[in-house]
């Protein structure tokens, strides 16, 4: 999805000759996807980026997870974890299957350098404020923003914020995070109809250039974990080009597209993974057919398990507080809970609904989701209870 860019040194013709000042060669590293059949990108480093001094195992542990059985919708309470750690070994699971891990942080220091050799993965900043360094340069982050990391890119987040830790809730997948099909021409331009485009995307400008010798790595592959230590640091980029990268778009910057009456999650979806979407419920103007009902209807995931975080303040009501997220199964009917239909109702007679002032971010997944340890210690056990009598 990212279009073609071209960030530091880079020589004229690829794969020719690059003389450092010393006459020696830069070493010249292609990141591709697919085998060398998609997109990729060129970096250009000072060392040799394979120059591994050591390797053992990294224990990486938190990954244990149960079945959702029986089958219960569940409401999770983020804010109730721990602040504190860092956003690779710090954060906590909370659900899994086969195709995705969803995991939650309060990041209050500097990560580990890290790498996912498995899939990309995609970050939402809830708060706070970061510097998201890579091989690629640097990202400043914020609340709002989505992150999205391909995949064997090395990187690290630091916060920056003295107030706050920096809340991230991390989508790690098995392969790639995109915009959906739906939005994009056939050769990679964002559609009229699409709710963002490539003016909203943010992406590293220059080089980042970091000294060291003998620096650690954190690898997540398919068998587990690696700590790899390096001869040099990895951040030793002069230029880099291609459409594999790093970039940042922030939710605010997402056009809603309403109707005259309930528009669907799919109007909401924002990116698309191998089995899964994100959707950005944004706020937006209410519907304005005469008689419209301004609530979801109830609905039935029949092949797809809906999570669905909430932040700046919250739902109101029923639990869902800044922070939650409901979880409900493919199997498990859910819609408006108890009281809130008629309400809605009359509150739209009234005149009194505008913009519904949502916030939210939902990722659906097409096959079940384990129920991360995490996850176990941080529920409402009274969920289920708010759809009595709705």
């Amino acid at each position: 999805m990212p279009f073609y860019r071209s960030v530091g040194e880079v020589p004229h013709k690829r794969h020719t000759q690059f003389h450092q000042p010393d006459g020696s060669l830069y070493r010249e590293e292609l990141m591709g996807t697919e085998g060398f059949s998609s997109d990729s990108a060129l970096l250009y480093h000072r060392h040799s980026p394979s120059d591994a001094v050591s390797a053992q195992v990294w224990e990486i542990g938190r990954d244990h997870t149960e079945p959702n059985h029986p089958l219960l919708p569940r409401l999770l309470h983020t804010h109730k974890l721990d602040t504190g750690g860092d956003a690779v070994t710090g954060r906590r699971l909370l659900a899994a299957n086969a195709d995705v891990r969803i995991s939650y942080v309060a990041a209050d220091r500097p990560s580990p350098l890290y790498r996912n050799a498995i899939g990309d993965e995609l970050y939402f900043v809830e708060s706070g404020t970061a510097r998201c360094e890579s091989v690629f340069g640097v990202l400043e982050v914020g609340a709002g923003d989505y992150v999205v990391m391909p995949t064997s890119a090395t990187h690290r987040w630091v916060p920056t914020s003295d107030a706050e830790p920096t809340r991230l809730l991390i989508v790690e997948s098995t392969g790639t995070i995109h915009a959906p099909r739906r939005y994009m021409s056939q050769r990679g331009q964002f559609l009229e109809h699409s709710p963002y485009c490539e003016r909203d995307l943010r992406a590293p400008t220059q080089p980042l250039l970091v000294e060291g010798d003998n620096v650690e790595v954190l690898v997540r592959h398919r068998t587990g974990g690696t700590r790899y230590v390096y001869a040099h640091h990895p951040f030793d980029v002069v230029g880099w080009d291609g459409c594999l990268y790093p970039y940042a778009f922030n939710v605010a910057d997402f056009e809603p597209i309403t109707g005259r009456v309930h528009q669907p999650p799919p109007t909401f979806q924002t990116f698309e993974g191998p089995n899964f979407v994100i959707c950005s419920f944004v706020p937006h103007k209410s519907e304005y057919h005469p008689e419209a009902v301004i609530v979801p209807y109830h609905h039935a995931n029949v092949d797809s398990d809906e999570l669905m975080f909430y932040g700046d303040g919250g739902r109101g009501g029923h639990g869902i507080t800044e922070g939650s997220i409901t979880w409900h199964p493919a199997g498990f009917i859910h819609g408006p809970h108890t009281g809130e239909l008629e309400m809605s109702v009359a509150m739209f007679n009234d005149g009194l609904v505008d913009i519904k002032p949502l916030n939210a971010v939902m990722i659906d997944t097409f096959r079940p989701l384990d129920v991360g340890g995490d996850a176990l210690d941080i529920e409402d056990p009274d969920y289920l209870s708010t759809w009595r009598t709705a």
